[in-house]
């Protein structure tokens, strides 16, 4: 691990989310843990740290880079049927349990995880997605805020070439991070992991933090998408459920709340996968709450059209999805609804 740490810390530049604290000491505000470090410190993440006053992020690298389904983001209503040109790096600003890509973003917290970088330009990550025909640029896999420098050089030729940007996030966000990134960035995922404190805290973040970062995402203009993925026995009460379901709403009812199917993985081996019928109740308290699109995922075919988007006036079915894939899109060329004309909200072109 020490020397996949030293080739790390050589591809990395100077970073631009920064304040100076004086007599060498800076503070990072790429996330909300706002790390205070001396010369020689790491922050939380392990791959922003202090180099002599100076601090040093990640740049010029991959960890993981392939092209998926917009769908598999999750965003519903961002390019429906697109694909996305989806990039990682390595660390995480969290140590969920239940991680599924904990070998990049545990890095230098668990000793099985990293991987080797691939060394690589903003232009030649843009032409591979020209030449994947994706529609999309998206900072994924790891946490995106911790790399956020290197997104912004993509997303900036990216943008020059047509193309929509997208972080894929735990949104432990600051509005420093946000007013950086919002020139350059078209669609914001969140995982809104809990509304209970305590279990943020046990994953290492603070739940206002999250909720800040939603509201202020909204504000901003960017499009937002939220995921909850429903833990049997962690996040999976009414009670909590509604309490999600009823804060997205008083931010905004366009907001789509993804909620999705948990299976055993990394550290959380012991609930079971969740049911079905959590799934279902748990989209139909997001609809009572009044959230205009809910989707249930991770479960192809089993949620009966929770998977689909459908007009908020009329009701029809606009998007059918199994899955990652949309088999039938009927929204006109602006976003409207063609039985009656109501505009439903998202990016469509």
């Amino acid at each position: 691990m020490d020397g996949l740490l030293d080739i790390l810390d050589r591809l990395t530049v100077p970073g631009d989310l920064v304040q100076e604290e004086g007599e060498g000491v800076i503070r990072c505000v790429a996330c909300a843990h706002r790390c205070l470090l001396k010369p020689g410190r790491r922050g939380i993440c392990q791959v922003r740290f202090n180099d002599s006053g100076v601090l040093r992020v990640p740049y010029g690298y991959v960890a993981a880079l392939q092209v998926d389904p917009t769908e598999k983001k999750p965003f519903y209503h961002l390019l429906p049927g697109s694909l996305a040109l989806s990039f990682g790096m390595l660390g995480c600003d969290l140590h969920c349990p239940f991680c599924q890509n904990w070998d990049i973003s545990q890095f230098k917290r668990d000793d099985r995880a990293g991987r080797e970088p691939y060394q690589i330009t903003e232009a030649e990550i843009v032409a591979l997605a020209h030449k994947g025909r994706a529609a999309v640029v998206a900072s994924t896999y790891n946490e995106p805020l911790i790399t956020t420098e290197w997104a912004v050089s993509i997303f900036k030729l990216a943008r020059a070439a047509g193309m929509k940007t997208v972080y894929v996030s735990n949104g432990n966000a600051t509005p420093e991070v946000l007013d950086y990134l919002a020139p350059y960035l078209d669609g914001y995922k969140i995982d809104l992991k809990s509304m209970r404190d305590r279990s943020y805290r046990q994953l290492g973040a603070v739940l206002q933090s999250v909720l800040d970062t939603i509201e202020a995402v909204h504000r901003r203009g960017v499009w937002l998408e939220v995921v909850t993925l429903i833990v049997p026995g962690f996040n999976d009460s009414n009670e909590e459920l509604w309490d999600a379901a009823r804060f997205l709403a008083g931010v905004s009812p366009d907001i789509p709340w993804h909620v999705t199917a948990f299976h055993p993985d990394y550290q959380m081996t012991e609930p079971p996968p969740t049911s079905m019928d959590t799934l279902i109740r748990a989209a139909e308290i997001g609809a009572e709450a009044g959230l205009r699109y809910v989707y249930a995922g991770n479960a192809p075919g089993r949620t009966g059209n929770w998977e689909d988007t459908r007009c908020p006036s009329c009701a029809t079915t606009l998007i059918r999805r199994f899955g990652f894939r949309v088999l039938q899109n009927r929204l006109t060329s602006d976003g409207r609804c063609p039985d009656c004309g109501t505009i439903v909200a998202g990016l469509w072109t």
